[in-house]
């Protein structure tokens, strides 16, 4: 039977699940591919996530602490709560493998981050209406985690019925995961990895380019400099003090490189 996570928040579903007296060969075999089920967004954030930490499933909470705006005091604090091991730290070591190969070198590669090894997993659900499935209307998602080697982070996105595109969760959800886990990591100070399953490219793939280390530099230096990427500048001045990606990032072709300027001293330099 589905059970809840316990998450702390209100309202939270059960989910859909075969008890177990009821599973015979049809509801294998139609639970495998992912039909006669349904699971929550928080339910399946929490599965993935112990298939890839080693096999703790743990209760999800929402924040990790509260702070007093006034004081800047911590009046609470969570500490993670595991509930039980659900499956080996070997097989959970072979599942973040096989996860990789499938951003890698499969249906989503949309997800790929150079340097950090993502892993993930597509879905692609049909929807429901009294009792039968609808024909092309369909809930297309993807899960992943990164870095395979030791997640730090689990993102999941699915988008209901999207519409001018393919309905598959590879071609929709995997390039915002993709996305989402440039950014963040960064910010959260994991640390790229050498040791990665190098990317399959396909004919139809962009390709990736090194972003160059920008900082220090002007506005005006950047035209020649990124060719093949669009800046998104903030900020008051010319001369440029962060860069996000970093510099050795390497990210799509055309992808946004986001510098952050400062006021020059331009009188002390005309002094100069």
């Amino acid at each position: 039977m589905a059970k809840k996570t316990g998450i702390d928040l209100q309202g939270e579903g059960t989910g859909i699940l075969f008890p177990l007296d009821r599973v015979g060969p049809v509801e294998q075999a139609t639970t495998a591919f992912g039909q006669g089920v349904s699971v929550t967004p928080i339910q399946q954030v929490a599965a993935v996530s112990a298939a890839v930490n080693g096999g703790t499933l743990y209760t999800p909470y929402i924040a990790k602490e509260w702070i007093d705006p006034v004081t800047k005091k911590t009046v609470k604090k969570q500490s993670p709560i595991a509930k039980k091991q659900v499956i080996s730290k070997g097989t959970s070591k072979q599942i973040r493998y096989a996860l990789e190969s499938v951003v890698a070198e499969g249906t989503g590669r949309n997800a790929f981050v150079e340097g950090y090894r993502v892993g993930g997993k597509t879905g692609t659900a049909q929807k429901v209406k009294d009792g039968k499935y609808l024909e092309n209307n369909h809930i297309v998602s993807f899960i992943g985690f990164a870095p395979a080697d030791d997640p730090s982070l689990v993102v999941y996105v699915a988008v209901d019925n999207p519409k001018g595109t393919i309905q598959f969760g590879g071609t929709v959800a995997a390039p915002i995961v993709g996305s989402i886990m440039r950014d963040s990591l960064p910010e959260l100070g994991v640390k790229p990895r050498k040791n990665q399953i190098e990317k399959k490219y396909q004919w139809n793939d962009t390709k990736t380019v090194e972003v160059p280390n920008v900082v220090g530099m002007s506005v005006s230096d950047l035209e020649s400099l990124l060719v093949n990427l669009n800046i998104d500048a903030s900020g008051k001045g010319s001369k440029i003090v962060k860069q996000s990606p970093a510099a050795g990032t390497k990210v799509k072709e055309g992808s946004k490189v986001r510098v952050y300027l400062t006021e020059e001293d331009e009188k002390k330099e005309a002094a100069d």
